[in-house]
């Protein structure tokens, strides 16, 4: 083989490189798969994916967009990426979508019961995204950590969103689909509560201060461990360690009518009231068991 073939080929090979770093770093980088995975889970979840059924998850596990999650007992959390983290509490059954990559990404969280606390660690990007769509509502924010929670009341569907850091752009979704014009911010320290009911979709009340007592305690420990890393949130470590180690309530109901109250150090017993409401009956509660939030305690 004469010099000016080997040096053809030697171009050919070289031009070949060339052209397949500039797909590489052009088309296939654009369309690479971002980190979608299940960061920790310990408990009763499951992964359904299209054409493949139920998916006993574990730590590490990949997801695919389009996954239908749900979480019975337990706990799990879900990695977006390096810097978001989607914590379910029990009960919560939901959908993830998720495309483009780490620069531009897209994310949707189709929330379909229970509630998720979100932790956007860093401000997205000018041409990425993160949205969370509920039966009523939708909302959409660039950088912050905030809990959605979806329950029903006596056949009313209500959505809370509560901002920790950061704020969220709400909007109404009506039952035909359509979209509020109206936007509501929800800044750091507030929250909401949006109603839907047979007739309309609402807001039950405009932005107020979070009601910390109300919180599960395993919102509060993600909130704790967040503050202790040295991160600024709306409650301090103080204001955290009181609520997880302070009093609850306990209500004593008698025929729908409060029959008495106590206040209990959470971890601590109640006690039953010295009085009764009648002869025959009891109080529908273990006495040695523990009480760890507001509870309702009923003679039946």
């Amino acid at each position: 083989m004469n010099k000016k073939a080997i040096v053809i080929i030697i171009t050919f090979v070289v031009l070949a490189a060339i052209t397949a770093l500039v797909l590489f770093l052009t088309v296939f980088k654009d369309k690479s798969y971002r980190i979608l995975k299940v960061f920790e889970v310990d408990g009763d979840a499951t992964v359904t994916r299209k054409d493949i059924g139920d998916i006993d998850p574990y730590v590490n596990m990949v997801l695919e967009s389009g996954d239908n999650i749900s979480l019975k007992t337990g706990l799990m959390t879900l990695q977006a990426d390096e810097d978001k983290f989607i914590y379910l509490e029990e009960g919560t059954e939901l959908v993830l979508n998720a495309s483009g990559n780490s620069q531009n990404s897209r994310t949707t969280v189709e929330l379909k019961s229970g509630a998720i606390t979100n932790d956007i660690q860093n401000k997205l990007s000018e041409d990425s995204s993160y949205e969370i769509n509920t039966p009523n509502s939708t909302m959409s924010v660039r950088g912050t950590m905030f809990r959605v929670c979806v329950y029903e009341e006596n056949g009313i569907k209500y959505t809370k969103i509560t901002v920790f850091d950061g704020s969220v752009a709400s909007y109404l979704v009506y039952k035909d689909g359509s979209k509020s014009e109206t936007e509501v911010l929800v800044e750091r320290g507030k929250e909401v509560l949006i109603y839907e009911d047979d007739k309309t979709t609402d807001y039950v009340y405009p932005p107020r201060d979070i009601a910390y007592d109300e919180l599960p305690d395993n919102v509060l420990e993600i909130l704790k461990a967040i503050v202790e890393g040295g991160r600024d949130l709306d409650i301090s470590l103080e204001e955290l360690e009181e609520y997880l180690n302070g009093m609850v309530t306990v209500t004593f109901m008698y025929n729908g009518s409060v029959f008495g109250t106590q206040n209990v150090k959470k971890g601590d017993k109640a006690s039953a009231p010295a009085l009764i409401p009648e002869a025959g009956g009891s109080w529908n509660w273990n006495f040695s068991d523990p009480v760890e939030k507001d509870t309702v305690i009923e003679w039946k």
